[in-house]
């Protein structure tokens, strides 16, 4: 179990935000438990990736432990060329990669998530594709950020930011003033 601080950086540390890199995305499927040591590799490499991951508290040893865990389970995002894959492919930590046909809507779904863990909002994995009112939040730094509604308790809501290659997602507890229904 990594401590806090040996855990790779969850995006790439040349860049502020996954939109500022460039050349064309790919889903790595590693093999179990392989997610941060394949960042770790991606970034040793110069290649630019995304690995969203939470802290979550869990109860070993006699006593509480905080450790980075990956929001989605054997996948890690990554992006450049060819080659850069090439170079992914030969690190031994994959199983496969996913072409991305949708450019375009992937960076818009990852760059919500980022902005949920860069906001320090509660986020949490959502393993599937929820049924619910969709929405967007009009203010605050995940502005026009959009997911779907599974849950609203006063004035609270967990929202949930899809990623649909995966048919997975992540959920956010937000305030649910925020929020605004979309047509």
């Amino acid at each position: 179990m990594l401590s806090l601080s040996e855990n790779p950086p969850i995006l790439t540390p040349e860049v502020k935000s996954l939109t500022e890199l460039s050349g064309t995305w790919w889903i790595a499927y590693t093999r179990p438990r392989f997610e941060k040591a394949f960042a770790w590799d991606l970034y040793s490499h110069g290649i630019g990736y995304f690995l969203p991951m939470y802290e979550k508290t869990i109860f070993s040893g006699g006593r509480n432990r905080h450790l980075m865990s990956p929001l989605f389970k054997s996948y890690v995002f990554f992006c450049g060329t060819e080659q850069d894959r090439y170079i992914a492919m030969r690190t031994n930590r994959l199983c496969h990669t996913v072409n991305v046909a949708d450019q375009e809507q992937l960076v818009e779904e990852l760059s919500s998530i980022e902005a949920a863990l860069f906001s320090k909002s509660v986020v949490d994995a959502y393993p599937n594709l929820p049924v619910g009112s969709r929405c967007r939040i009009a203010s605050g730094p995940m502005r026009n950020t959009k997911g779907i509604v599974v849950e609203r308790k006063c004035t609270r809501a967990r929202m949930v930011i899809e990623v649909t290659i995966l048919t997975q997602g992540a959920l956010v507890e937000i305030d649910a003033d925020i929020l605004e229904p979309l047509d």
